[in-house]
């Protein structure tokens, strides 16, 4: 039931509203002179609506802005002064497995990547909020720092976690409801496009609020030559009520890298009349019939109506041998049959069994699901063996196979549905991995929400015996309280992801007994630097308080901690093997066989340097006041120089 306003109607907003529905074209967001974000009305555009002559207005140029584009370029390029922790007590086989699952705003993350994962991102699949105007929250704050925002709002609690209550819809009242979604999904694709291989792709779900404008923001972003497909995708059998037409559908965008590298394959023909076997079975597979070798063309080609002859019986194509004469013979025909293949074509296929004539004097071509007709380098006809493939259409985004309707069912096999909304189905991101990734692509999805893609990319994995790698990154949203997800147990979104991706490996397994795929994940998550403030501005401290910051390091961090920080610098892939032995009694990271080596313990001595620097490291990192004295500090130098010169040293 309806609440009574009691006040009085505010006409400005009325008077916007009738405006806006007039002259929709002259309705846009703006800066006032306090520099807030509000509704405008366009007043050169409106006065062109009803003038008949050209006004005076300012200089018109193709172009795509809005409130703050430029604060969103120097947000997704500000540095900032944080890392990624490791949590081994959440994670799964975290000493073995390639995966990552990274807890944080992945605007972050995704700055923290950059160095490590440049160019190395084969596959991004992303389902941002689509900006319904209940999906969609937002900083309020957006000219601010992180670190002022994170202060002035409340928006964390003492541990961290992020307080969505303190955070602001988006509603279509707010007078920056575009501006801020495009303002939040703007840098994060900028920085998305710097990871991706030069022939890596990305793909995007939208729907009808925000679909022109991603476009426009990738075109910008990607290049408008990078444009691949935007598809369409059926959501559900049913819509939304309605009497009118039924809303049952989004999009997927789809844009690359490098429109000149990227390879798109075909997936695989699933039966679609690939219903025959022959004498050939073992090495081409299963067949199908097409249509007759003959057909009638308005285009006659007279090369092409040649006499065939198999088995001592003479045909031509449309099995009339005097209309074929009367063609030859310079005498116009009724109808201009030809065949589709030429003779040296059909001898060869004829030859190798890709004939099949009927019992009726028809004659067939074969399409075979793993070979085909092709030429050699010399020009002559061969057989190629390759898995036939089809090309990705419309349509195949139109069927239920990758609807909601078909996830739900997916979903409800291993958790409880409840728990989910709007989950895409772990087919949909399979057939993209399919058909833009090799067996050992990495594949990334920073709103990765329920964890779908990690999901499809093991389901990959254990049915072609690939070994790709995902990394899943997700803000830790706190779950309503009167939600299902709440009445659960899971206290944020990623409580449940995590949780999925450990109950689908297992299902995975079970499933698939001899699969070989890795069901794990390394749990990352998005913290403040490791770093005291002093390690990073030195300036702003007075000589008379360095004694008391002897240790730079914050006193809450581990070793470990400290490790990964080192790897983000250092461009180190965070799913590298690590190696924890001892040396002298100090404890020692050996990272990727030798790549990096770090010690972080207090008082190392001239015996743990020299046994290091005896393994040859690319990099060895250490603390810059943990030397035990003087002498190993004089000393540091020569015994690298001695058994390793070439190894690159740190210090923190």
């Amino acid at each position: 039931m309806d609440k009574l306003k009691m006040q009085t109607a505010n006409k400005a907003d009325e008077n916007f509203k009738k405006l806006a529905a007039m002259f929709p074209n002259a309705v846009n967001e703006t800066i006032d002179e306090n520099g807030e974000v509000v509704r405008a009305i366009d007043k050169d555009v409106l006065m062109q609506e009803i003038s008949c002559k050209v006004v005076d207005g300012n200089e018109e140029r193709y172009q795509f802005t809005w409130p703050d584009k430029k604060k969103s370029v120097l947000l997704a390029n500000a540095p900032i002064n944080k890392t990624l922790r490791p949590c081994r007590e959440e994670s799964v086989d975290f000493d073995n497995t390639e995966n990552l699952y990274i807890e944080g705003d992945n605007l972050e993350v995704l700055k923290l990547l950059q160095e490590t994962y440049l160019g190395k991102i084969k596959m991004i699949y992303i389902d941002p909020p689509y900006n319904t105007g209940n999906d969609f929250v937002y900083n309020d704050e957006f000219g601010m720092r992180n670190e002022e925002w994170d202060g002035v709002s409340g928006n964390y609690d003492d541990e961290g976690n992020l307080l969505v209550d303190r955070l602001v819809k988006n509603t279509e009242s707010n007078g920056r409801f575009h501006t801020d979604w495009l303002n939040m999904i703007y840098p994060r694709l900028k920085l998305a496009k710097d990871l991706l291989t030069d022939d890596g792709v990305i793909f995007i779900s939208i729907d009808d609020n925000e679909v022109d404008n991603l476009r426009k923001v990738c075109d910008e972003i990607f290049g408008n030559t990078n444009f691949i497909s935007e598809f369409p995708r059926v959501t559900k059998k049913g819509g939304k009520s309605t009497d009118t037409y039924a809303k049952n559908h989004d999009y997927l965008l789809c844009y690359c890298k490098n429109i000149n590298s990227v390879r798109i394959q075909g997936i695989a023909h699933i039966d679609e009349g690939f219903k025959y076997k022959d004498e050939f079975f073992d090495k081409r597979g299963a067949y199908k019939l097409n249509q007759t070798l003959d057909y009638n063309t308005l285009q006659y080609n007279k090369a092409m109506d040649y006499v065939l002859e198999i088995d001592g019986i003479k045909y031509v194509p449309g099995g009339n041998m005097e209309e074929h004469n009367r063609r030859h013979s310079g005498i116009h025909g009724k109808h201009d049959w030809v065949w589709r293949w030429s003779k040296d074509l059909f001898e060869f296929g004829y030859k190798n069994g890709w004939i099949v004539v009927t019992k009726t004097g028809r004659i067939y071509t074969k399409t075979y699901l793993n070979a085909k007709i092709g030429k050699n380098s010399k020009g002559d006809y061969c057989i190629e063996y390759a898995e036939r493939k089809k090309a990705v259409s419309t349509l195949e985004f139109t069927e239920n196979e990758y609807s909601n309707d078909n996830s739900n069912k997916e979903i409800s096999k291993i958790m409880d549905s409840a728990l989910f909304d709007y989950v895409k189905p772990t087919s949909l991101i399979k057939m993209l991995a399919q058909t833009t990734t090799s067996e050992s692509s990495c594949i990334l999805d920073f709103f990765s929400g329920s964890a779908t893609t990690a999901h499809a990319v093991m389901q990959l994995n254990a049915e072609d015996g690939g070994n790709r790698k995902f990394i899943m990154v997700q803000l830790p949203e706190e779950t309503d309280v009167k939600s299902e997800a709440y009445k659960a147990g899971y206290k944020n979104i990623c409580e449940i992801g995590k949780e999925r991706i450990r109950r689908a490996a297992k299902k995975i397994a079970e499933e698939n007994p001899k699969a070989q795929f890795d069901g794990g994940f390394r749990v990352l998550k998005c913290d403040s630097s490791n770093m005291k403030e002093v390690y990073y501005n030195p300036a702003e401290y007075e000589p008379s308080l360095f004694s008391r910051l002897e240790d730079n390091i914050k006193e809450d961090r581990t070793p470990e901690d400290l490790l990964f920080q080192v790897m983000l610098d250092l461009g180190v892939l965070l799913s590298s093997k690590i190696e924890e032995t001892t040396i002298a009694g100090k404890k020692v990271f050996n990272v990727e066989d030798n790549y990096l080596i770090a010690c972080f313990d207090d008082n190392v001595t001239e015996e743990v340097i020299t046994e290091i620097a005896k393994q040859k490291p690319y990099y060895f990192v250490m603390r810059d006041s943990s030397m035990a004295n003087d002498s190993v500090a004089t000393n540091f130098e020569q015994i690298f120089a001695a058994y390793s010169p070439d190894t690159v040293r740190k210090v923190l």
